[in-house]
């Protein structure tokens, strides 16, 4: 009896523990990271924004998307090949180091948040707020 026991814990510890799956990490944390960026603005001037994806390791298929929404103020924001984006909508991002140019069409107090996914549904928000800053 002693021996049948034997033999059905070594047959559960072989059955268990040798499971050849390879286990890959696909969704790693992530932050942004943006350098100093004024915030006075004038109406129709425009700031640039340099914006990088930092993760803490990487899967090669990982894709990252953007989109922003503008709690307060009226403004525009562009990539630097002049797309202009549309509040809430998503827009693929190419690379994790990128720029972004907001040019402000108000006088008031403007707010923006920028949003980055990536293809596992982690979302890192920066926001940026910009006082009117006349010249005269």
């Amino acid at each position: 009896m002693k021996r049948y026991i034997l033999y059905i814990v070594l047959l559960y510890i072989l059955g268990n523990g040798c499971n050849d799956k390879l286990e890959i990490q696909q969704a790693y944390k992530f932050a942004i990271e943006t350098m100093p960026v004024q915030n006075q603005i004038t109406e129709n001037e425009t700031v640039e924004i340099r914006f990088e994806i930092k993760r803490e390791g990487e899967y090669k298929d990982t894709k990252y998307y953007i989109r922003y929404f503008q709690p307060s103020g009226k403004g525009i924001l562009k990539t630097s090949d002049k797309i202009e984006f549309t509040p809430n909508d998503r827009y693929p991002l190419s690379d994790t180091i990128f720029r972004l140019y907001y040019t402000s069409n108000s006088t008031d107090l403007q707010t923006i948040d920028v949003y980055v996914e990536d293809s596992f549904g982690q979302v890192e928000k920066v926001t940026f707020s910009f006082t009117n800053h006349n010249k005269e």
